[in-house]
């Protein structure tokens, strides 16, 4: 019933709009990536063997030292889901795409009921440990990340090497296997042509940029994925702190880039957020880099204190409900792209209606 639940329901807790530096870092994620020893990689796998693993998982998260630990998660067999379902799991940062595509048997999710916690099972590892929180909680994330590890390995050998650490299927990923990112909303740096000057010396200091869906995914809407390239070497303690220093040197960029603007093109700003909100309110068709663009512009103008009745929470889930997996899901039917652009318009158009009638 969680699973379900989740799929059916658009709102998640990394959507809150609470945190250090909300109004800026959208969310932090930690992700350890961990193997079972004596096991192959899943690549590398039989069907019965990637079904000993899901099994093995789902024993462990049953135990209850461990529901004790971290709360009830459950289990779900990936082939079990349909394709539409799945893609909202990847739309909510559930599952990766790549994880979507993986319906062999033994490919599995766990995941809490506030999808704060989830475990993707067979993707590249044999556990890929999420834990999602929403502003710069990046510390947080993996403090909570730690607490699912060490209550899981109380009851599962990890693949483990004294001198390279956790053995993973991916090189890059040996060491810690600790990948912590945050997703950064910049249009004070990207308006003001700042954006690529700031983001490209972020891989010079060992941390990657990417889109809203991570790796191979462009960015969106002003939004940002920043995380760490560097497994290997520093302790998972050093490479959060290390994020999470950049990422507050960032954020601190990005406000002296709004403060620009709000001095030197104030009704500039205020009135692009305002055409951007009348947009939104009122069209009949909307496509998605149109509506993540328009939706970054009200976004800024909530921010800046020059558009109100507009809350950050629901701006956030709109991240969410205008994706093609929700809009379809919506629908209850497959749907042309031509229809889905125009249900996004309506599911905006019906979010924002209801929000302001809230405010009344």
């Amino acid at each position: 019933m969680i699973v379900s639940n989740i799929i059916n329901n658009h709102d998640s807790k990394w959507m809150e709009g609470t945190g250090p530096f909300s109004d800026i870092v959208i969310s932090s994620r930690v992700r350890l990536a961990r193997n079972i020893e004596d096991l192959p990689f899943p690549q590398h796998m039989t069907e019965a063997q990637a079904d000993e693993v899901l099994n093995q998982v789902a024993q462990v998260l049953v135990a209850k030292e461990v529901r004790q630990a971290i709360g009830n998660l459950e289990v779900v067999s990936l082939r079990e889901l349909s394709a539409l379902d799945r893609q909202i799991l990847v739309e909510k940062h559930l599952i990766s795409p790549m994880h979507a595509e993986q319906v062999e048997s033994g490919r599995g999710l766990a995941v809490r009921q506030d999808e704060v916690i989830s475990i993707m099972i067979n993707e590249e590892d044999h556990l890929r440990i999420q834990c999602l929180f929403s502003g710069l909680q990046a510390y947080e994330a993996w403090e909570m990340a730690t607490k699912v590890d060490d209550a899981v390995e109380t009851m599962l050998n990890y693949a483990f090497h004294e001198r390279w650490g956790y053995l993973t299927a991916c090189p890059t990923n040996v060491g810690t296997g600790l990948r912590a990112s945050v997703m950064l909303h910049l249009p004070g740096l990207v308006m003001t042509n700042q954006a690529q000057r700031v983001l490209s010396t972020l891989p010079q200091i060992g941390l990657a940029v990417r889109g809203l869906y991570g790796e191979g995914s462009e960015a969106t809407g002003n939004l940002f994925q920043v995380s760490n390239q560097v497994t290997l070497g520093p302790r998972e303690e050093e490479l959060v702190n290390n994020l999470t220093s950049v990422v507050r040197q960032v954020v601190e960029q990005e406000r002296s880039a709004r403060n620009s603007l709000l001095q030197n093109a104030r009704l500039m700003v205020e009135d692009r957020a305002s055409r951007a909100l009348g947009l939104l309110t009122h069209a009949r068709i909307m496509n998605s880099q149109e509506a993540m663009s328009l939706l970054s512009d009200v976004r800024l103008g909530v921010d800046l204190g020059l558009l109100n009745k507009v809350s950050i929470k629901v701006l956030n889930e709109l991240i969410v409900l205008t994706r093609p997996g929700y809009l379809q899901k919506l629908a209850g039917a497959e749907m042309t792209p031509t229809s889905r652009d125009v249900k996004r318009a309506s599911v905006i158009r019906e979010k924002l209606e209801v929000n302001n009638e809230e405010d009344k």
